[in-house]
């Protein structure tokens, strides 16, 4: 290969076209004349899994054909919960927080293995996942319940087998976000975080799930757009850019032999900082193998040309670009085959059970007052369901799932239920209709999401406690948001609003499943 294509083999591009089914004009070029080496698809890029299918196959001989050397990585974010990339004719899997909840490792593998087999059959060979990072800050506006748990020790073992799950079933693996965005209270697609421990704290709580997951077999490794004044001397340099993390800390210290990615270089803690193009030249001189660039084209184009022209001045040394493409293409050889002909998918009935078992084992319900349930089903019974209409919370999350099912599956049970959905900041004119409403029911299900970042929805909440009713809390999100509302009979945590998991907590009210999670994450009175 030449420089060019070496630097193309370093790249992993996303893109959008005309049809999920579809490649981009500008993609296709990207492959073919750039020898771009990995793909990032989005839910731009996912339809059926029959159009699935033909786009990764189209990707693949496109590379094919233009003379590369292994097959493209063709990557999603697929962590399950509230970040998923897949949608009809797959399986609906529980996410982090929703596993941990379970207290047994074991199912990590399962639905790993699981999950990997489906993307496998689609022909996505790596997977984005699973998220290390250490949940031990309540105000985290972006992991929350993408983490395992708050403990350490917990989120080494649940990624360390949902890992080998996927593993198991031919996926490449990312553990991310090194070192740590558990413990930030800013999102990095909107800004810099910062995270001040010293080092002694991060090997004692952040490095943890990395270590254990990094000895059993960890392919790659994501690093986070985070700031780790500890560890980088140069002030507001995140992460992604710091040789003394990539290189000294995971590296040297941690011993990772395997590939390191960035996440997305257009996320606003490098794009209004120092540049997209500028910033992925950075992060190669600090030992950094891959570049992830989503989105747009333009930006896709300037880094491949401002990477190249820093090898050219000397800039980078060109024994750093070849020391990247030896572990690419080494992981490439170890785990990819060129395969043109994937079969029709068809979901496994196994796996939808096997979900379903899962979600039992991790909806939490807390019987605050007793006497209340199981709910009745019939018509004497007036329940009222409140709850926010979605809208995906974090810029990681899919817009095609934020329906939120929860007042119909109480209206399947119980056919007179009233059911009203307010803003996710509710105005006050909200909260009066539904004082209204909450005048004539018997029962009062209030969902809320992410609460602790509403002060709408905190109030609906008081406003509702006030009516000295039956009063039932369902957090669709984070469990968080329990410790807002001690005074509520009954408390319910689902981790995600997948319907799923709705469906199954719903019923649990009604007496007709046994749930049996245990909140994961410390949960203090906040009101």
């Amino acid at each position: 290969m030449d420089i060019r294509e070496k630097i193309g083999q370093l790249m992993v591009f996303g893109f959008k076209a005309d049809h999920p089914a579809n490649m981009s004009e500008e993609i296709k070029d990207l492959i073919e004349n750039h020898h771009v080496g990995g793909i990032i698809l989005f839910g731009r890029n996912i339809g059926t899994p029959e159009e699935i299918q033909k786009l990764t196959t189209t990707l693949q001989s496109t590379a094919k054909n233009a003379g590369h050397m292994h097959p493209l990585f063709i990557c999603i974010d697929q962590e399950n919960g509230v970040v998923r990339r897949l949608g009809e004719g797959t399986t609906v899997f529980p996410g982090a927080m929703l596993l941990g909840a379970t207290g047994d490792p074991e199912l990590a593998f399962e639905i790993g293995k699981a999950s990997g087999q489906e993307l496998i059959d689609l022909g996505i060979n790596w997977n984005l996942s699973p998220v290390v990072d250490v949940n031990n800050n309540p105000n985290n506006p972006v992991i929350d319940v993408r983490s395992f748990g708050e403990k350490p020790e917990v989120v080494a073992q649940f990624g360390k087998q949902l890992m080998k799950g996927m593993q198991a079933s031919g996926v490449i693996t990312t553990l991310k976000h090194f070192p740590g965005h558990g413990d930030t209270t800013v999102d990095s697609h909107l800004a810099l975080p910062v995270i001040p421990h010293e080092l002694q704290r991060l090997h004692e709580v952040e490095l943890v799930p990395f270590k254990e997951a990094i000895e059993n077999g960890a392919e790659t490794v994501m690093s986070s757009h985070v700031y780790f004044p500890s560890i980088e001397p140069e002030e507001n340099r995140p992460a992604t850019m710091s040789r003394a993390v990539m290189t000294g800390l995971l590296r040297e210290e941690l011993g990772f032999k395997g590939v390191i990615t960035t996440d997305c270089m257009e996320m606003k803690a490098i794009a209004d900082g120092i540049g997209t193009a500028r910033g992925a030249v950075e992060a190669i001189k600090a030992g950094v193998d891959l570049i992830m660039i989503s989105h747009l084209p333009e930006l896709q184009h300037e880094a491949i040309e401002a990477i190249y022209q820093a090898v050219q001045s000397g800039e980078i040394d060109e024994k750093l670009i070849d020391e990247a493409v030896d572990r690419v293409m080494k992981l490439k050889e170890s785990t990819l085959d060129w395969n043109d002909d994937l079969e029709g998918f068809v979901k496994p009935e196994a796996h939808q059970k096997l979900a379903e078992d899962v979600v039992r084992s991790g909806v939490t319900l807390l019987e605050h007052k007793k006497g209340l349930l199981p709910l009745k089903r019939d018509h004497h019974e007036r329940i009222l369901v409140i709850y926010p209409k979605n809208s995906y919370l974090t810029q990681v999350e899919d817009e095609r799932f934020a329906q939120n099912a929860l007042g119909e599956l109480v209206k399947e049970l119980n056919p007179g239920t009233k059911v009203a959905s307010v803003s996710p900041q509710p105005e006050q004119s909200e909260i009066d209709f539904m004082n209204v409403l909450a005048s004539s029911a018997d029962v009062i299900i209030v969902g809320t999401l992410s609460a602790t970042r509403s002060e709408g929805q905190q109030r609906l909440m008081q406003d509702m406690l006030k009516k000295n009713k039956p009063i039932i809390h369902f957090a669709m999100r984070s469990p968080y948001d329990i410790g807002l509302f001690p005074e509520v009979d009954v408390s319910v945590a689902t981790y995600e609003f997948t319907t799923p998991a709705l469906r199954i907590a719903v019923r649990a009210l009604f007496g007709l499943e046994d749930v049996k999670g245990k909140l994961p994450v410390t949960i203090q009175n906040t009101n």
